[in-house]
Parts: structure tokens; sequence; C-alpha cells
């Protein structure tokens, strides 16, 4: 049984092994489909520093092929999600009874076994039912669902107000359609133009390329003031900096990203404005909450394009994002189809 494990900086093997329930609350789950993201791309060089040898992939979903005796809500045959992140156990908040406020989450591919194999033997709080109104290809876009809510969240925003989104990727993409579920109204900044089309067909008015006229063009969708927070996509290739410049004083700056950002940040614009800035790149504890909204349509993947291949070689595939080769477009979803 298939089973890709990272020894090293793109040493990329596959050991097959068999496992077996050995608890009656555990779960074995037959790997149906995993969606390539960035995060593995930064696993398989080694530049996210996964403690190895460690099974790769993140984001999956699964058919339960058997159930321990002491599992509740879970049952044979069953679509689930893989939760791609989990509380540490050791920090103070898990170890006062708040492991939501887990400062340590783990995260699957790097801390604990990722999904890229036959299957999965976990406990049956590591996985969620999927409603059969959330398809496979819907249901791999949880955790970039889950990002999003979070900053809105932690934002604490109320509808109406004015939002940066720097970068009309894919994850730029599905927070400015999670800021619109909520009312708020985000303003889209990109130089890609197919990126900024796919906005605009997601119902988005204000899509702008970050040009001489940004400053203007920001002031006249906010009535003659600045944004009231702006969210920095880590795939954006525009400046991390900008962010900073569009958002007015004692405003917040969120850099979002699954995978590592290095870009630079200039603090003038913190310190002149006295600017909040923090980082989000899990969504542990949203599973519920986002099958709920895409069961009620909050976003449309629809826009993506989407490669799904029975026939891969995990490797070159991963080589091939990881060298930005002219094929790969950060708003395509590239799934592995484990079920064959």
């Amino acid at each position: 049984m298939d089973n890709w494990v990272l020894k090293g900086p793109q040493t990329l093997i596959n050991e097959p092994v068999s496992l077996n329930i050995v608890s009656p609350t555990q779960v074995k789950v037959k790997v149906s489909h995993l969606l390539l993201t960035d995060f593995d791309t930064q696993i398989f060089t080694g530049a996210a520093e996964p403690a190895y040898p460690k099974t790769i992939g993140r984001a999956a979903v699964g058919i339960v092929t058997e159930v321990g005796e002491n599992c509740y809500g879970i049952e044979k045959n069953q679509r689930v999600y893989f939760e791609p992140t989990r509380a540490c156990g050791h920090c103070l908040a898990c170890l006062s009874g708040k492991p939501r406020n887990c400062t340590s989450v783990l995260t699957a591919g790097k801390d604990f076994d990722g999904f890229m194999r036959d299957f999965v033997v976990c406990e049956y709080s590591e996985v969620a039912p999927l409603p059969a109104a959330v398809d496979d290809v819907k249901a791999l876009c949880i955790e970039s669902v889950g990002i999003a809510e979070n900053i809105y969240d932690k934002l604490n925003l109320s509808a109406g107000q004015r939002v940066a989104v720097v970068g009309a990727d894919f994850t730029g993409n599905i927070i400015a359609q999670v800021l619109q579920y909520h009312k708020v109204i985000p303003i889209v900044i990109d130089n890609n133009l197919e990126h900024l089309d796919k906005i605009k067909k997601c119902g988005m008015y204000y899509a702008f390329t970050a040009d001489d006229d940004l400053i203007a063009n920001i002031t006249n969708a906010t009535g003659g003031h600045l944004c009231d927070a702006a969210i920095y996509s880590g795939n954006s290739r525009l400046p991390l900096s900008l962010s900073t410049r569009l958002v007015a004083h004692g405003k917040t700056v969120v850099i979002s990203s699954i995978a590592a950002v290095t870009a630079p940040m200039d603090a003038r614009d913190i310190l002149a404005k006295n600017l909040t800035v923090f980082g989000v790149s899990d969504a542990y504890d949203y599973t519920d909450a986002v099958i709920n909204m895409l069961i009620h349509g909050a976003v449309n993947i629809d826009v993506f394009e989407k490669e799904i291949l029975s026939e891969y070689d995990p490797v070159a595939l991963l080589k091939a994002r990881c060298t930005n080769s002219p094929g790969i477009k950060k708003t395509k979803m590239t799934v592995l189809k484990m079920i064959l």
C-alpha cells in the first residue's frame, strides 16, 4: 500500500505499510483524494523544516473502511475529511483545558504523518463526516475557507467595512469570498488580470491592479478613507509592504498563508500609523463551521481551474511546483485521485 515518506529535502520515497486499528476509538480510512498545496511543496524542499521521516500531504478526504466499537458519529463507508491540524497537548492553553487556543498547533506532513498514502488509521475525532452536499473537491478547500473564517473572526469586522485583500490567487480569492459572505466589502489587488477576472466572476466589484492609481482607487472605494484592514495572501507576487499602505491609522494587517512567507515588510507605516500585524496559518477547530458554510454556498470553487490526476508521479509533480515551471498556476487545484 502506498505511503509517500519524506526522508530529507526532495527525497520522497514510497514505503508501503500495513495499518490496523489498535484502539476502540480509532477508524481506518481509505484516502480517496489529496490536494497538492504550497505547504506540501515547502515540506518537500525542506523549507518548512519537517521532522524527518514524515509522510507528506496536508489536505485529503477518504472513505471509512473500519470503525472501532467506541467511535461515535462515524460509520463504515462514510466519506470523511481528514483534520490537517491538531492541538499540541503541551502548551498552557492545552494543559488548561482550552485546546482551541493552542499556541503550538501541529500540522499534517510536518509534525505528524500526512495523508499521501493509501490508508490512514487515526482517532475518530480526527476526521469529520462529509454531507452529500459537499463533494470531494469542495471538501479539499475546507482548510482554506477555515483560514479565511479565522481571519474574519480575529478582525472582528462588521458588515459594510472595507478590507483590502492583497493577492487574488486561490487563497486571496477564497478570503475575499468569505468576507463578502459576511457582508464585508473586499477590495482586491493583483497585477494578474486572469486572477482579477475570477474575482469579478465571484461577484466582487472592487478589483484593482497595483499601479500608480491604486491609492486613488482605494480612496474612492472607501469614501475618502483608507481600508479598515488589509489581508496579505502569502502567494501574492506583490510586495508585503503594500498592505500597510492601504489601511488607515490604528488598523490591522493580516498575513495569511499555510506555507512560510519570507517577504520583507517595511516598518515605517506600521510605526507611523500604529498598526497591528499578525499572521493566520491554520483553521484549527473550524471544520464544522466551514462545512456548514459550504452547504450554504459561501464559496464558489467553480471559478478555479482543476486537474484531477489518476496517474501521477508525486516526486515529479512536487519538483515542478517548487521550480515554478510555467505550467503551474497558483489558482489551479491539482488533485490526486487515490482510488482508481
